[in-house]
């Protein structure tokens, strides 16, 4: 919502329309020095309108100081006041405008309908909840807290801070309700994740006659993500004259690539005439958003072809891109193309760049990126101690975590990064530590997340008694994600009685993921169960839930190739089965045991060997031996949790083979070096 200050009205006044028409601050000062040399009295509104424009052409210290040394019959105008507020919120000094305001309460000047809106918006960036309240309380105090600009900016304001229910409580006892006040409730149901809702309120605006405008619009496209919901909001947006919008094209390209229809999406950006940046990076987004990467990173080198300079939204999708494709060499050639579009430091990107490092499996990479960050937030101090504890490093990423307490207050993303670096490195002292700082030191309540990684923390460790009772004793009810903590641990352990009584509450409350199902039959299987390994798949086939097929990659010269088990697709299958039969009798030379508890068909026990050489993380490994140079790093990416045995055979290739080979599964990174993995068999 943007608010127009505006003088009582009169005609235009010549001097305001040349302050207007200046669009550099050289001119604006030639102006203002003119002004000042001529007889022209320099009024209330030809002030306002200069320390205004100051503002907007990026000199709000010298708009502060014109403000600072205003005449004392503008003294108590809030006009003049709103103005300098406004600027100060324009260009994000947030901090400095909520000073203002107080300055205002204490001379004391009345603040008007145009103050709290500004103010609102201040608190909403900072995301400081208490004094939106106050400004809240304010408001109702002055006879404004009704009035729909103000009421606009409380609905935003308490969405940002995450307070859903305070939004719709205003919007609800609005007397009246403008299409930005719609606007502005439906970006609260799409900024607090309730999306159905977001759908709902549109649906009651447009029942109630109000014509949609460019944002409602926007919002309401964001919300959506099924197919026939997406072709309703395409309809309303053509029937509203909206389609050859620019901003509304781009919201539409993301909406259906969001629900599936990439190809429609491709179409609408085929259809434009001219594609400006947001233009390239909404496609590039739907792409990655879709598990695309190749046509993300096809696309953005097609822009790059187009001479069209990147800038940092662009490069976030791309960056994205990459990360799903987890390629070490396409990393560090994006980084390169960054630094070159973009020589000066961002927080958001160095931030991306060192997650897309993490993520590629080369910790070294990114502990450089964040050594050499002019400034870090506390997403990117989460997201490097997150790394540490995905590659095994506990303690330094406890390290890390209490160099970030002495600078700032952790929050409950930096709790979940610290607890679940503690769990993978069996750091239980510290992990209780930690956990119980969290609402004692911090006032950081925990959250399903929080016991979840609490109850994988004492699973791991075979404390699964414990971990029951720590679930039992939550002050919240357990959802997928604890339950799901548990039935793993279980399966580590072999503690079929437990698995059951986590995948009781499990299969009803995740009755759609395929990997409960999966977990349960496997812990059967294991245990030589194999009637209630079958009941278990029996039951997965009856509820419709299909098995996630187990896919092994590996990127070799710049291609990459995928292996499931049994694989027989590549054209040099023959040179692969005869090399990993080689490999494996090499392997068991060293003392490697086949697990045939990870075969879970029922055949004989040779054929069950054979199907166990034939996973797909060793074919993968055996592909890299095969077209890699002799010392070189191998790197593959598993979709789904490392086979045990393979994990235990994996030791032993790197030890015959002298190589270091890095395993990415859907749970954390592996690393293999001369016989031992830096996981230290805790996983």
């Amino acid at each position: 919502m943007q608010l127009k200050l505006k003088p009582p009205s009169k005609a235009e006044d010549p001097y305001i329309s040349l302050i207007k028409k200046c669009n550099t601050l050289k001119s604006l000062k030639s102006l203002h020095a003119s002004i000042l040399r001529s007889v022209v009295p320099l009024d209330l509104h030809r002030f306002t309108n200069l320390i205004s424009h100051y503002a907007s052409l990026g000199s709000i210290s010298y708009a502060y100081t014109l403000f600072t040394h205003r005449s004392s019959s503008f003294f108590s105008d809030a006009f003049l006041w709103n103005a300098m507020l406004r600027g100060l919120v324009d260009t994000a000094h947030y901090h400095r405008s909520l000073l203002l305001y107080t300055r205002m309460q204490y001379l004391p000047i009345a603040p008007d309908n145009f103050t709290f809106p500004f103010l609102l918006k201040a608190c909403a960036s900072l995301r400081i909840l208490s004094l939106g309240s106050q400004l809240h309380a304010h408001a109702f105090i002055y006879g404004y807290s009704s009035h729909v600009f103000v009421a606009n900016s409380l609905i935003s304001m308490y969405a940002k801070c995450g307070l859903f229910g305070f939004s719709r409580r205003v919007f609800d006892k609005m007397p009246q309700r403008s299409v930005v006040s719609w606007s502005a409730m439906i970006g609260a149901c799409l900024q607090c994740g309730f999306h159905d809702q977001g759908l709902l309120m549109f649906t009651r605006m447009l029942d109630d006659g109000i014509k949609p405008n460019r944002a409602s619009i926007l919002n309401a496209a964001a919300c959506v993500w099924s197919e026939n919901a997406a072709h309703r909001m395409r309809g309303v947006i053509v029937d509203n004259g909206l389609d050859n919008d620019h901003s509304v094209r781009n919201a539409s390209m993301l909406m259906f690539g969001r629900c599936g229809r990439i190809d429609l999406a491709r179409s609408l950006f085929d259809g434009f005439t001219y594609k400006d940046l947001v233009c390239w990076a909404s496609m590039i987004d739907a792409y990655a958003r879709a598990d695309l990467p190749l046509e993300a990173l096809h696309l953005f080198n097609e822009m790059r072809l187009q001479c069209i300079l990147p800038d940092s939204i662009v490069l976030l999708a791309v960056i994205q891109a990459c990360s799903i494709r987890a390629s070490l060499q396409l990393a560090r050639a994006l980084h390169v193309v960054i630094i070159r579009c973009l020589p000066e430091s961002l927080l958001a990107l160095d931030t991306a760049v060192l997650d897309l490092y993490m993520k590629c499996g080369s910790l070294a990479y990114a502990r450089k990126v964040f050594d050499k960050m002019k400034e870090r937030n506390i997403i990117s101090w989460s997201t490097m101690i997150s790394g540490y504890g995905m590659h095994g490093y506990g303690r330094e990423a406890l390290r890390l975590f209490d160099q970030m307490k002495a600078l700032m207050i952790p929050d409950h993303i930096a709790f979940v990064s610290i607890l679940s670096a503690c769990s993978h490195a069996g750091l239980i002292t510290e992990g209780w530590e930690c956990f119980n700082s969290m609402e004692r030191d911090f006032g950081v309540k925990p959250k399903s997340e929080h016991y979840a990684c609490m109850v994988d923390l004492l699973g791991r460790a075979g404390q699964l008694n414990r971990a029951l009772e720590f679930i039992e004793r939550m002050p919240v009810k357990p959802d997928a994600g604890v339950w799901g903590a548990l039935l793993g641990a279980c399966r580590i352990h072999s503690n079929v009685e437990l698995a059951e009584v986590a995948a009781k509450s499990l299969l009803d409350l995740d009755a759609e993921n395929p990997g409960r199902y999966v977990l349960l039959s496997n812990i059967y299987a294991a245990l030589g169960k194999r009637k209630e390994a079958y009941r278990i798949r029996d039951l997965m086939k009856s509820r419709g839930v299909k098995k996630t097929v187990g896919r092994t990659s590996i990127e070799i010269k710049g291609n990459i190739y995928t292996f499931i088990a049994g694989d027989r697709t590549n054209p040099e299958t023959e040179l692969i089965y005869s090399e990993l039969g080689k490999l494996m009798e090499r392997i068991r030379q060293e003392g490697y045991v086949p697990d045939l508890s990870f075969v879970l068909h029922d055949v004989e026990g040779e054929t069950r060997e054979m199907m166990l050489y034939a996973h797909s993380e060793k074919l993968a490994i055996v592909f890299g031996l095969i077209k890699t140079e002799s010392g070189s790093s191998i790197r593959i990416t598993k979709n789904l949790r490392v086979c045990g045995d393979c994990h235990t055979a994996t030791k032993f290739i790197s030890k015959v083979t002298g190589r270091e080979i890095v395993v990415r599964d859907s749970q954390r990174f592996h690393h293999f070096v001369n016989g031992t993995c830096f996981c230290g068999d805790y996983w």
